[in-house]
């Protein structure tokens, strides 16, 4: 063996990378100072479009990262849909588990909006706002709930729609995907190739392949978080200014008291009354809260989500490959109960002559249980309030008005989400006699997860190598308690979701 085969390799060089909580919360704080700058320089023109570079950068950081998020939705609605589903194939309580699923998930919903309801009715944060409602924006065009059943039947395969728009000659053609035709499909196609069986197994394993594929190139955009929230919190500072967000402040403030309400008593309670640690499950779920939290996308965490509820709650692979995924397209405490709930009260009491009844708050319930696939998992609570207002006859002018600051409420909203799509797979597991109880209370680690099982001890010591103390020291790059480096490269998290029952 030669002399240099045998010398010690040097220690690379360990520098200092800021965790990424710090990272999240810099972020916001940054955003918000860049968004007063820009605005101090020169504000929006009449049409609020940007009328100095830094205001064009903020919207671009901005715009971009929810374009890269938004892109990655549609395959991952596919794919993650259709894999959870299969993976029930082999599970002899597949139909229990699922109506459990879904009998917990509208509960939640229930109470969320009860809260929202309250609130909205005891702060009154509509009266005396201090802003005119004859200036506000045009929402765009009213969705009904005939809109919203008729959105259920594909148009095609892909769920594409197209828009033209323009005037004369110069017309312009967009297409976007239907969430809501993209979930029909996947839905389909799982219990089709379930039923199917065994000359249905190599289209199974290639859609666990795909999402494997698709949660790696996820986690390459989910990384760009912290940049997307300057970007998104300056711009919403710079176009609406600090008179319009300031006016809100009363709603703001309602949106999240409701929202800490049911994060930190609601989820609580409910873990406590199954027998379960609350502190735990907080801890447990910190590391998808702090994405969520600046991603505004639960179908953007999916990964992280998952992973928490496997490794960290102790939720069974097969269980939670169906339940978290499902979850994300339908389980949505911030956007599809909270909000609405108070956003539709504001706006009654926002504008004059308008006045709810006992009917009213009921049809708020029901819109809020029964309609929540409407936001699908994406930054989409803007269409659960509009589906919400055309319930109840409400004018559509208000929805124009609680944008200016949607991108503040919707980072609450997420966080609470994605907290929710990982706690009511844990009761139902432990309803079930199913629940890894020793894992659920077993310490997180530095990562902010459970040491892995034996299975996947090697992958963890390699992923393990580069971690340092918990100040945030990494060998190049990474951050202690970074989700995209905890316990080991994203692939463990896309193992998770992809594997198929053997219980």
């Amino acid at each position: 063996m030669s002399a240099q085969s045998t010398t010690e390799a040097p220690a690379r060089r360990r520098i200092w990378i800021p965790s990424f909580t710090v990272q999240v919360f810099t972020a916001l704080f940054l955003g918000v100072a860049l968004g007063f700058v820009a605005f101090r320089i020169s504000p929006p023109d009449g049409d609020g479009e940007a009328t100095n570079g830094l205001a064009t950068a903020l919207d671009l950081f901005g715009s971009t990262f929810v374009t890269l998020l938004q892109t990655a939705v549609p395959p991952l609605i596919v794919l993650a849909v259709v894999t959870s589903i299969a993976n029930l194939r082999n599970v002899t309580n597949a139909a229990r588990l699922a109506g459990q699923t879904l009998l917990w998930f509208a509960i939640t919903a229930l109470v969320s909006v009860s809260i929202g309801i309250a609130l909205g009715l005891t702060l009154r944060p509509g009266v005396n706002s201090g802003v005119d409602p004859a200036s506000q924006d045009d929402p765009g065009r009213e969705v009904s709930w005939l809109d919203f059943v008729e959105g259920l039947v594909p148009a095609n395969i892909l769920g594409l729609e197209a828009d033209t728009s323009g005037v004369g000659d110069d017309l312009t053609t967009g297409l976007s995907f239907n969430v809501l035709q993209l979930i029909v499909i996947s839905v389909v196609l799982g219990i089709a190739a379930v039923k199917v069986g065994k000359p249905a197994e190599p289209f199974i394993d290639f859609m666990h392949s795909a999402l494997q594929v698709v949660l790696k190139a996820l986690w390459w955009i989910i990384r760009l978080a912290p940049i997307g929230t300057v970007g998104l919190l300056g711009n919403a500072v710079y176009s609406y200014g600090w008179h319009t967000i300031g006016a809100l402040g009363q709603f703001v403030l309602a949106i999240y008291i409701g929202l800490a309400l049911v994060l930190f008593v609601v989820y609580p309670v409910l873990a406590r009354l199954h027998g379960l640690s609350p502190a735990k499950y907080f801890s447990g779920v910190w590391p998808t809260v702090q994405l969520g939290f600046v991603s505004r996308s639960s179908m953007g965490v999916l990964p992280i989500t998952q992973k928490v509820a496997e490794q960290n709650l102790g939720v069974p692979r097969y269980y939670a490959s169906f339940a978290v995924p499902f979850g994300t397209t339908t389980k949505m405490d911030g956007c599809a109960a909270i909000y609405p709930a108070i956003s539709a009260i504001f706006i009654a009491q926002f504008f004059p002559g308008i006045s709810l009844g006992l009917t009213d708050y009921l049809l708020i319930v029901l819109v809020s249980v029964i309609g929540s696939a409407a936001t699908a998992g994406t930054t989409g609570a803007v269409v659960m309030l509009t589906l919400t207002l055309s319930t109840l006859g409400l004018p559509l002018e208000g929805v124009g008005l609680l944008l200016a600051v949607d991108p503040i409420l919707d980072m609450g909203r997420t966080a609470v989400n994605v907290a929710g799509q990982a706690l009511i797979p844990a009761i139902v597991a432990k309803r079930e006699g199913i629940l890894d109880l020793e894992r659920y209370h077993t310490p997180r680690g530095g990562s902010g997860f459970v040491p892995l099982d034996e299975e996947d001890t090697a992958e963890a010591d390699g992923a393990q190598e580069g971690t340092a103390d918990s100040a945030g020291t990494t060998s190049e790059g990474g951050s202690a308690d970074d989700p995209a480096q905890a316990d080991g490269d994203t692939g463990a998290a896309a193992e998770n979701s992809a594997s198929t029952a053997k219980g």
